[in-house]
């Protein structure tokens, strides 16, 4: 199970189908093989999205086509792997946020459910090199520029904080 050019993003994929998969078990009304189902398209779709915008370097870049998004339009990779077990966008809705963000980045997957709710960390591993410091002048992720409008610090800024 190579994933070209030494990129690895299985455990931050899996992380994040595996969360929306939750989202759906916990609402009801979808059964087990149907949830395994979904969870497989979902990462083999969000692999197939990502194969060329996986920048373990630099982690931000590509951030917001990475976004995963429900915000009264249905996210197509979530309506693609949730189409191939016959779940139609409208029960999707149903079943689902009507607002939801999913930031997969290389070591970092987090969330956010609602425009102001807050954002939650599902997985984060430690960036090789300590680039920490440096990523969170450059506000270029989308993740970033929702974090500034917010008046508290989310908890990920006390962990990431390097001195040189």
């Amino acid at each position: 199970a190579g994933s070209g050019a030494g990129v690895d993003m299985r455990t931050e994929i899996s992380t994040a189908a595996a969360f929306v998969t939750r989202l759906l078990r916990a609402a009801g009304g979808v059964g087990e093989e149907q949830l395994r189902c979904f969870r497989e398209c979902l990462q083999e779709a969000m692999s197939e999205h990502y194969k060329h915008h996986w920048f373990p370097l630099v982690p931000s870049k590509g951030s917001g086509y990475r976004c995963i998004r429900i915000n009264h339009k249905m996210d197509p990779l979530i309506g693609k792997a949730a189409g191939m077990i016959g779940l139609s966008h409208e029960r999707l809705f149903q079943l689902l946020p009507s607002e939801l963000t999913l930031w997969v980045d290389p070591f970092e997957v987090s969330y956010r459910i609602g425009e102001d709710g807050s954002i939650c960390v599902l997985y984060e591993s430690p960036q090789p090199g300590g680039k920490a410091a440096k990523q969170l002048e450059s506000r270029t992720s989308c993740k970033e520029e929702w974090r500034i409008g917010r008046s508290s610090p989310s908890k990920s800024y006390n962990i990431m904080t390097v001195s040189s």
